[in-house]
């Protein structure tokens, strides 16, 4: 499996061939599906909150007295079946929405997903791309001159600061490390950009390449 090679002015500059460990495997659509539920699940911030008949203001005297009204007998207007009254078995903020998945299957998963865009011919590479300081300008007449449709997602060997900040004020164009790659963001991007450095750094992660 082969993806195009670009220079940094945009120029062609001939293939390079993916490792077929991981960009032509076979895909399991089952298995994308679980792994991006479990990336959202992980994602997820248990915000919601409903307050208990201790949470709720009010209700401390008791409604009437216990006895001899011919009403029910009641302890405080905050009770679940009064109105304004706390809630019974509500949200508690604490909730953990996480889920975990066998890290052979989360392998299997990413590498599946990868395969179908490099079948898709949807990874390119560049070879490389320095600056001294970040620039927005640059890096979009860089774009402009790839086929990198409408979403894009660049990926790097590691942290760097110069690509980071020159895209990061480009709409629909998202980074990520090699060693942060997931089912999720590849899935949605339309196209994938690796810098070269950033293939032997997904083999040399996943694989134990070096």
């Amino acid at each position: 499996m082969k993806a195009p090679l670009y220079k940094q002015d945009g120029t062609e500059n001939g293939t390079v061939n993916l490792p077929k460990d991981i960009f032509q495997v076979e895909v399991s659509e089952g298995l994308l599906h679980e792994a991006v539920v479990r990336h959202l699940a992980n994602k997820r911030l248990a915000l919601a909150f409903a307050k208990t008949r201790s949470d709720v203001s009010g209700g401390g005297r008791k409604p009437w007295r216990q006895k001899g009204t011919g009403r029910a007998r009641q302890g405080t207007i905050r009770a679940p079946h009064w109105r304004g009254g706390g809630a019974v078995f509500g949200p508690t903020g604490l909730e953990n929405h996480a889920k975990d998945m066998p890290k052979k299957m989360r392998r299997k998963a990413l590498f599946g997903a990868l395969s179908t865009k490099a079948k898709a011919k949807d990874v390119l590479v560049l070879e490389e791309y320095k600056l001294d300081k970040p620039k927005t300008r640059e890096f979009a007449n860089l774009l402009a001159k790839l086929p990198v449709g409408r979403r894009l997602l660049v990926v790097t060997a590691g942290k760097d600061a110069i690509i980071e900040k020159s895209l990061s004020n480009i709409p629909n164009v998202e980074y990520v490390h090699a060693n942060f790659l997931n089912v999720h963001d590849i899935l949605k991007a339309e196209k994938i950009l690796f810098l070269k450095e950033a293939i032997s750094k997904t083999e040399e992660i996943f694989l134990g390449k070096k």
